[in-house]
């Protein structure tokens, strides 16, 4: 049949289905970016999930990420984050718990140690803030050499403590009390 209508109906119906409604835009989004999880084979599980980040610059403009450790990344030769950085940064930014795999490698270290600073904002005078736990010396050597060189210029104070009898030598007989 034919379909009756005046000038302005007809071009109020035009609009209609021109503009997308919010839903569209936001069912659009969510698909461009299981696409890109797809594409860097993340697969991630939870409710609420923050989108991940295609580049480093991305951390300061959503993230205030403290220009040095940024600085920092560029420095080390980080140009693009891997997979488990493009999902768990923002995971971890966003204050969320976190379960990560992934291949030997492939950047978990950085992946927790920029929330981690981030988290902590700024050097205080508060004794210790944050306790790194490794299952082995050589991967707390590891962790240890990756933070030196992030928090750099921040004033950040980092340590690997793997005897106890060094810890009290180092930070004082009264250490265990104080931290």
């Amino acid at each position: 049949g034919i379909k009756w209508m005046s000038s302005l109906e007809a071009k109020l119906e035009e609009a209609k289905e021109k503009k997308p409604t919010a839903e569209k835009l936001e069912r659009l989004r969510r698909e461009k970016i299981n696409r890109f999880r797809n594409q860097h084979r993340i697969n991630i599980q939870g409710t609420d999930l923050p989108d991940p980040i295609a580049t480093f610059d991305q951390l300061q403009k959503e993230y205030k990420v403290h220009p040095k450790i940024m600085e920092n990344i560029q420095a080390a030769g980080f140009h693009v984050p891997t997979p488990i950085q493009m999902q768990a940064i923002p995971v971890m930014l966003h204050g969320r718990e976190l379960l990560a795999s992934a291949p030997t490698g492939s950047g978990k270290t950085l992946a927790f140690c920029i929330p981690l600073l981030t988290h902590l904002k700024q050097p205080r005078n508060k004794g210790f803030r944050a306790v790194i736990i490794s299952p082995t010396r050589e991967l707390a050597s590891q962790t240890h050499r990756e933070l030196v060189k992030l928090a750099e210029g921040t004033g950040f104070r980092i340590h690997m403590i793997h005897k106890a009898a060094e810890a009290a030598k180092k930070f004082g007989p009264k250490s265990s009390k104080k931290f």
